[in-house]
């Protein structure tokens, strides 16, 4: 059996403040669309399941988020997750310069949740609470100059 990573799924408060977010990062928004119906509640198991949603895309081609902006049953307000939380921990992007991404982040309120570290001679990268608290980690491969 084949097996393939689709994308990862993120419900959020705000679906217009998030896609900017990712946006200008440099992701691509692939299609948007409002989902209902019996095949949403089934698909999602919720009944009276009703949602924006929208479908980014890394520049690569390689990685997606789908977000969803719940109408129906309202969002629940949870805790933002904290990094040794079990469950759905981080989405994790490759930048190729993390003071630009960072500038970036900070546009939209978004900053490090320590600073910046660096693992080795490998990467420089940080972990930033991004719209809706989604943990968001951003490296920057430094052996990509050698």
């Amino acid at each position: 059996m084949m097996i393939k990573l689709e994308n990862v799924g993120i419900a959020v408060r705000d679906l217009e403040a998030t896609i900017a977010f990712f946006t200008d990062l440099g992701l691509t928004v692939l299609g948007r669309d409002t989902v209902s119906g019996e095949w949403t509640d089934t698909a999602v198991g919720l009944d009276g399941n009703h949602a924006k949603i929208a479908m980014l895309q890394t520049p690569d081609g390689s990685g997606r988020l789908e977000l969803f902006e719940y109408l129906h049953p309202g969002a629940i307000e949870t805790e933002p997750t904290r990094p040794n939380e079990i469950g759905m921990h981080r989405v994790a992007f490759s930048v190729d310069d993390l003071d630009e991404a960072l500038a970036i982040a900070a546009q939209h309120g978004c900053y490090p949740l320590r600073g910046v570290a660096t693992y080795g001679d490998l990467y420089k990268l940080t972990y930033l609470r991004g719209p809706s608290g989604i943990l968001v980690m951003l490296a920057e491969d430094l052996t990509q100059d050698r």
